[in-house]
């Protein structure tokens, strides 16, 4: 078996693409591989928000829980994603589910470690803010198109 370096996995991935190589190489020391089974959660709603998901394969379901109609599904991630900011935002406590729809394959960063890096390198922090914006910003679009859907509000 070939073992291949996490930092051109993350250098590739869309999210992180243009990244200074210093900075892949900070990231580098926060990641490890995963995968998850279908059915399997990768993140839970108010649970401590320890990492963050660089998806490689695989789609993953963003959801959340509506009272009386169990999960509400937000969005559907697949690869070139990327699941969790809640560990970059205090208190740190995830705000949706994320649930592997099928066999997924990932690169976890560990948020404790790059919250460390962040206040060591704030240029590495204000550029995962930048980018970290645009996937709340996603979220919260897509939160508001499921909440219009749901509510028969159409525009």
């Amino acid at each position: 078996m070939i073992m291949r370096s996490l930092e051109p996995l993350l250098a590739e991935h869309p999210f992180l693409r243009g990244l200074e190589p210093g900075h892949l190489a900070l990231l580098v020391g926060c990641a490890s591989n995963v995968v998850f089974q279908p059915g399997e959660y990768l993140i839970h709603e108010g649970d401590e928000a320890r990492s963050f998901f660089v998806i490689r394969q695989g789609r993953v379901a963003v959801e959340t829980s509506a009272p009386g109609r169990g999960a509400l599904p937000i969005q559907t991630l697949g690869p070139g994603d990327i699941l969790g900011w809640s560990w970059l935002v205090p208190p740190h406590r995830n705000r949706f589910d994320g649930r592997a729809l099928e066999l997924t394959r990932a690169i976890a960063l560990d948020g404790t470690c790059l919250r460390g890096k962040c206040e060591e390198d704030h240029h590495l922090g204000y550029e995962l803010l930048k980018r970290f914006s645009r996937v709340m910003v996603e979220r919260l679009e897509a939160t508001r198109l499921q909440l219009m859907d749901l509510y028969g509000v159409h525009s």
